[in-house]
């Protein structure tokens, strides 16, 4: 099995765009392996950081992490999805924060441990859960899944422009023996995409389906927008949410949610004056998203698709 590395992606950024107090309470939405979290509460003296995950391995290995760092005396993992966050936290006793980070890319840990299911390099366990307590894997949605459900699933999702053709394939291919591994889906695909087409863009013609996937297996997207919204209406004033989005339809989510946020007037643009009466309640940190340097593209590639968003809860 591999082990959780703390190679977080846009860290400097992201420790900028917090803009810790010592005495704050903070959210790592997304715990990961802990690398955020260390450098968050190394800022901390009496302040406190939660941590939520789904993946228990992800809380087992960043529980370890802050123990050799020697901050866990400021730190409370929670169990659960950072979706349900307000809720979380309210178990916790904690009403208001200071500040809150979201990471959503899927950790080097399950990319690469291969039982998990979420890479398609490899012939592995369909699976792709990041709560392994769940029932729904992506073997479910495979072999269960009418060719209807899984072209909009692979469209929606992936935005697959062979979504129709790779579900047909699959339907197909399913009949004669349920797809159970990674390496027969991608063999599938492989099957449903004409091979000069597959060589036009350059990445692996799987990874849109794989994407898809791990989407609808996991609930990604639906409840973004109201989770992020909800840990907004926990700030401070003054408090801010710090947002890595690692694809377009994560990020238009976060980029319309603070644009929202930050300008929420819905008079017609040839009104003089406003007269619907909303307010901001936010200010943009970040007109536009910051993305890695080509330093730490060097030190970590899979930082290339980072896109960093953080709003400020105006006073």
């Amino acid at each position: 099995m591999s082990e959780f590395k703390h190679l977080p992606v846009l860290l400097n950024e992201c420790l900028e765009g917090l803009n810790i107090k010592p005495d704050g309470v903070y959210l790592d939405g997304t715990l990961g392996g802990g690398g955020h979290s260390g450098e968050i509460l190394k800022r901390l003296a009496s302040g406190h950081l939660y941590g939520i995950d789904r993946d228990m391995d992800a809380i087992h290995a960043a529980s370890l992490h802050l123990e050799e760092l020697g901050v866990t005396d400021r730190f409370t993992p929670v169990h659960g999805n950072f979706h349900d966050a307000k809720s979380l936290l309210k178990a916790q006793g904690v009403d208001v924060l200071d500040g809150a980070l979201a990471d959503l890319g899927v950790s080097s840990y399950q990319l690469d441990a291969g039982e998990r299911g979420f890479s398609y390099n490899g012939d592995n366990p369909l699976d792709m859960r990041m709560d392994a307590s769940q029932s729904l894997s992506a073997a479910d949605i495979v072999n269960g899944y009418s060719a209807e459900e899984l072209t909009r699933v692979l469209r929606d999702w992936g935005e697959e422009n062979w979504a129709a053709q790779i579900a047909r394939v699959i339907c197909d291919r399913r009949k004669l023996a349920p797809i159970t591994t990674t390496g027969q889906l991608v063999a599938v695909i492989d099957a449903a995409i004409p091979k000069k087409i597959r060589a036009r863009d350059g990445s692996h013609p799987a990874r849109r389906t794989f994407q898809a996937l791990r989407i609808e297996v996991n609930d990604e997207l639906a409840p973004l927008e109201k989770a992020l919204e909800d840990i907004f209406s926990m700030l401070r004033p003054g408090g801010r949410l710090c947002v890595i989005t690692f694809h377009s339809l994560e990020d238009r989510i976060v980029k319309n949610l603070f644009r929202r946020l930050s300008d929420p007037c819905t008079c017609p643009k040839s009104f003089p004056v406003c007269v619907c009466g909303k307010k901001p309640t936010a200010r943009l940190i970040t007109r536009r998203p910051i993305t890695a340097s080509e330093e730490e593209l060097e030190a970590n590639p899979r930082a290339r698709s980072a896109s960093l968003r953080i709003a400020e809860k105006l006073k």
